[in-house]
């Protein structure tokens, strides 16, 4: 394998490619980093999405990385139409920029969008070069379900192009059991689909004495008992789920818990002024920050809600936020009653409330501040969790192997 290592050049296709530095999933720039750290030869195909300002297209050195910048605005707070305009100019571009590179011996492009898919199959259709398919949601279930997708023909068409994708990649990476399952039944054997979750960063998020330099910024000096929920607050998020257990908390009189939001999204304001409107002194909201604040106000807090809507297709998720706050050492109370459920109940370290019922979170907060040994042992066990299964470095090297195999099988046919 040494020799292929020492040859290996590997076109990564990622849309929302982003470094530590920001707070965001930096998922492909781990597995990127190990690529390289094993000798291989990595550009990315990504976007410049949070500059209006950016060139067309710009390269840069990314710690080893060539990672080549299409620009490309992208938020939550986009409508439909300026979403899929998003998707369709990346897969324009990734097509062109794919087809001028040379030498490629494997492609690997991760969702979402599904269109990302596109460039890798061109560049399997017209220069023989096979590629590996990333499900990180699945779509097109997943705007199906959300209501972005509508018309029956175009559900279809997606359809057809997904299973496609599914089809002609050498292999696919799916990031939960239900995400497996999905691609499953989409007529993909079970031998052709490998489970990779998403990872913890043990060293940028850990346990450890609060900073009271941070909680003096964040005004969180006051002792009370904080609930944070950290990362993107998109409509999928259901994030309405939090205030209304705030209130319940504010009606029963329990002034010591607070529900505390980092981050930003399409429904921040919304959620602001529902805060106002009922006049609740216990919810803040501190914004969106790089990772290492993110960490820090995130060890100031008690516990870590992993919300979403309460649909079928957001059951399949592997949410960063999850991970992260596995190895934050965090309590970690979900509501999707997928397999996070069957984490957080299994491995005990963290509760299950449904979606639909506000006051279980209210009860669970509840129950948490009063019981310190509990949270003690939940924290424990997720932080033991974070290092055992779901270390970046295990799941990084793990997916190099998966990309070593693949090409050195598609080689031997």
């Amino acid at each position: 394998m040494d020799a292929e290592r020492a040859t290996m050049r590997i076109l990564y296709i990622h849309q929302y490619f982003v470094t530590p530095s920001e707070s965001a999933a930096t998922r492909s720039y781990w597995f990127a980093r190990e690529l390289v750290q094993r000798g291989h030869d990595v550009t990315v195909l990504t976007t410049d999405f949070r500059d209006a300002a950016a060139p067309a297209r710009a390269v840069r050195m990314v710690d080893g990385i060539r990672v080549v910048y299409f620009r490309g605005a992208y938020d939550n707070n986009m409508g439909i139409a300026k979403r899929l305009e998003a998707f369709a100019r990346f897969m324009a571009s990734g097509t062109w920029e794919a087809l001028r590179a040379r030498g490629i011996d494997l492609v690997y492009a991760t969702s979402t969008p599904l269109t990302v898919g596109f460039p890798a199959l061109v560049m399997r259709a017209l220069r023989g070069v096979p590629y590996v398919f990333e499900v990180r949601d699945l779509w097109p279930e997943f705007p199906v379900q959300m209501g972005a997708v509508q018309n029956p023909a175009l559900i279809g068409a997606l359809r057809l192009f997904e299973r496609h994708i599914y089809r002609r990649a050498a292999h696919i990476v799916a990031l939960s059991p239900g995400m497996v399952a999905g691609v499953e039944s989409a007529g993909v054997s079970p031998e052709k689909v490998t489970l990779i979750p998403n990872m913890s960063k043990p060293d940028q998020f850990f346990p450890r004495e609060g900073e009271a330099d941070v909680a003096a910024r964040f005004d969180m000096k006051e002792p009370r008992f904080r609930a944070v929920h950290f990362g993107s607050m998109g409509r999928a998020n259901g994030l309405g789920y939090l205030i209304d257990a705030a209130r319940v908390l504010h009606q029963r009189g329990e002034s010591d818990i607070e529900v505390v939001f980092v981050g930003a999204g399409a429904t921040e304001n919304r959620l602001k002024k529902s805060v106002a409107e009922h006049g609740l002194s216990n919810v803040r909201f501190l914004g969106y920050h790089a990772t290492e604040d993110t960490s820090s106000i995130v060890n100031l807090c008690d516990a870590s809600i992993v919300s979403f809507m309460n649909l079928p297709i957001l059951a399949t998720n592997s949410p960063n936020k999850l991970f992260d706050s596995l190895a934050a050492g965090k309590p970690v109370i979900v509501n999707s009653p997928g397999w996070t459920r069957d984490l957080v109940e299994q491995e005990e370290c963290g509760v299950y409330v449904d979606a639909r019922q506000p006051e279980q979170l209210a009860d669970a907060l509840c129950s948490l501040r009063d019981d310190q040994g509990l949270r003690e042992r939940l924290g424990a066990r997720a932080r033991e969790l974070a290092l055992q299964r779901f270390d970046r470095k295990d799941l990084a090297s793990e997916l190099a192997d998966l990309l070593e195999r693949s090409l050195s099988a598609q080689r031997g046919r």
